[in-house]
């Protein structure tokens, strides 16, 4: 099998220009990423003042030597071990009185009863107080 030789990647864009990305790529890969993840566009971890602090490649080999499912940073989980239990002393026996104690009775509930139609409702009016009462005779 013969392998064929990789082309370059030469789009044409919207107003006729040709356009190289893999020379794009690398003209642009030492250059801060837009976001808040402090990487170039290699992948490099950048520390203060845009300088690389780890290589991408040291990145991967972490990720990848860590089990699955694991995180790498952060406060590491402890197993909680039980507080060790009272030690049994022997006491001497000791005279006891009977307590007496008194039967709980249930709390009565009462029920709701069924709400009957009454054929027309009075209707008593309150008399007015307060503010009401000033505003009375204002409309």
């Amino acid at each position: 099998m013969v392998a064929r030789p990789t082309r370059k990647k030469m789009y044409r864009t919207m107003q006729g220009r040709m356009v190289d990305i893999d020379q794009l790529r690398a003209a642009n890969e030492s250059v801060q990423a837009v976001g808040n993840m402090n990487v170039n566009a290699r992948g490099d971890v950048l520390g203060p003042n845009g300088q690389v602090v780890t290589q991408k490649a040291e990145v991967i080999k972490q990720y990848y030597e860590q089990p699955k499912g694991k995180v790498s940073e952060g406060p590491a989980i402890t197993k909680q071990t039980p507080a060790p239990q009272p030690k049994a002393v022997e006491t001497k026996a000791v005279e006891t009185k009977a307590v007496e104690t008194k039967a709980v009775e249930p709390k009565k509930v009462a029920t709701p009863k069924a709400a009957t139609p009454k054929a027309s409702p009075k209707k008593t009016v309150a008399p007015k107080k307060g503010i009401d009462e000033a505003l009375d005779g204002l409309e």
